[in-house]
Formats: C-alpha cells, structure tokens, sequence
C-alpha cells in the first residue's frame, strides 16, 4: 500500500458565505480534521465566497467543490458558477441544503433553458419558482430518506433509508421536475411524501446535492458517508491530474 505522503493533497472549495452563526460552517473544520484523523483523506480547504466564485475561471485547479448551506448568499450568480463549474469540468461536487437548491436551480436554465425560474428566497417578486417556501419549515428536524436502488447516493450510503438532519425552509416545486428528469438529472432520494430530496449527475465522476445536510450528522467526529465520498473523490481527481502531469 503506497505511503500516506506519495498521494497528492486534494483543493477543496468551500464555496459559501462563511459564518460563524451558520452551524454547517462551525462544523466543517471538525469535519476535515476527522477525515484527516480517521479515513487518511487530507484535504487542503479554502473558503470562496460566493462573490469570488462568479468570475470565469475562479474554480479552476480545485479538485473538489462543496456548495455549502447559508442562504441566502450574497451572490446567487456565485453559487450557481460553482455547480456549472464542477459539472461542465467533471470535477467532484456536492451541494448541501441551499447548496442542493442552487445546483437545481443551475441546470434548469443553464442546461434545459428554463431560463425564467427563480429560488423564492431570492426573488420573491418572480413569476415563476422553481425553489419554493415548504409547507413546513425543516429547520431543526430529522426525517426518513427513501434512495433509488443503483443510485450513486444508494452506494454512498450502503442503504435505501436513512435518517438525516435538516436545516432549510426552501425546496424544490415540483412543476418543472419531469423537464430536469428529462435533461438527465436524477432525482435519487425523497422523503415519505415523495418530494425530492436528493439529486444526482448521472455519468458526472461525482455530483451529488442533498436537501438535508450530511455536515450536521452526529458530533463531526465520525464522518458523514456523503462527506466521505466527496473527500475520496476529491483525492482521486487530484491522483488522476497528478498522473496525467507526469504523463
């Protein structure tokens, strides 16, 4: 087996108005400390604000991007550069709460030209939403998650239920999901009532979005196996682009 020090270290951007009032933030360097610790899987984390995220280019040379909660962020076109980024280049991505619903909200215009939806939080005045007000807040809660057999999300997760933690009030409206489904996202998790809670990329190395939020999953000491999955992912595309430099 290869000595820890013969892999490359793996860039991950955190892309996200960090907050020291946003848990999700506060947990994150618990996070990296423990996948460091526990699963061998350094990760050198930099912060991007969404701001910084917005100008072409601002992504490149990451190995992963994580679209973390916080919404709304101060810039929508900065979330949404972060998704299309990691899409259009195959580099790993997961988006997590507010992360999930931008990374929608991006394929829908930018890949099925549904260039008129909004996120309600955003433009409360629009006509047309995709990211919606729920019924009932989930801020605080835990709920069942139901995943599609053969998904990437059933194999992250090694089951077809799982119990994960909340902390949003926005999701997703189901009037333009089958135009999505339709365009090749997948929508591999939804809770009891059938509203989406997962999303995946088929074909993508990795590209997975969650509604709930893997970061807040027990202390932060062990892990959640999404986090875990991203972290591999992200050492794997950073081994591949070291080979290929060496050619």
């Amino acid at each position: 087996m290869p000595e820890l020090e013969s892999f490359p270290t793996a860039r991950l951007a955190l892309v996200g108005d960090r907050s020291p009032s946003v848990r999700a933030h506060t947990r994150i360097p618990v996070l990296l400390e423990a996948l460091a610790q526990r699963d061998q899987l350094i990760l050198d984390a930099y912060w991007i604000p969404t701001e910084d995220a917005e100008p072409a280019g601002a992504l490149d040379g990451f190995d992963a991007i994580w679209l973390v909660p916080g919404s709304p962020y101060r810039s929508e076109a900065g979330a949404m550069a972060a998704s299309r980024t990691a899409r259009e280049q195959g580099i790993p991505f997961l988006g997590t709460c507010a992360g999930f619903q931008h990374a929608i909200l991006e394929f829908a215009r930018d890949v099925c030209g549904l260039t008129g939806v909004h996120h309600a939080e955003n433009d409360p005045e629009a006509d047309d939403f995709l990211i919606v007000p729920l019924a009932c807040s989930l801020a605080g809660h835990e709920g069942a998650v139901d995943v599609e057999a053969g998904s990437l999300a059933e194999r992250v997760l090694g089951a077809e239920r799982t119990i994960e933690r909340y902390h949003c009030s926005y999701g997703t409206s189901p009037a333009h999901l089958d135009v999505l489904r339709a365009h090749g996202l997948r929508f591999s998790g939804a809770d009891e009532t059938g509203d989406v809670r997962i999303a995946e990329l088929p074909g993508h190395p990795f590209f997975l979005a969650t509604l709930f939020q893997p970061e807040l999953a027990g202390d932060g000491t062990r892990p959640h196996p999404i986090i875990r999955a991203l972290a591999s992912a992200a050492v794997e595309h950073a081994t591949r682009n070291s080979a290929r430099a060496l050619g």
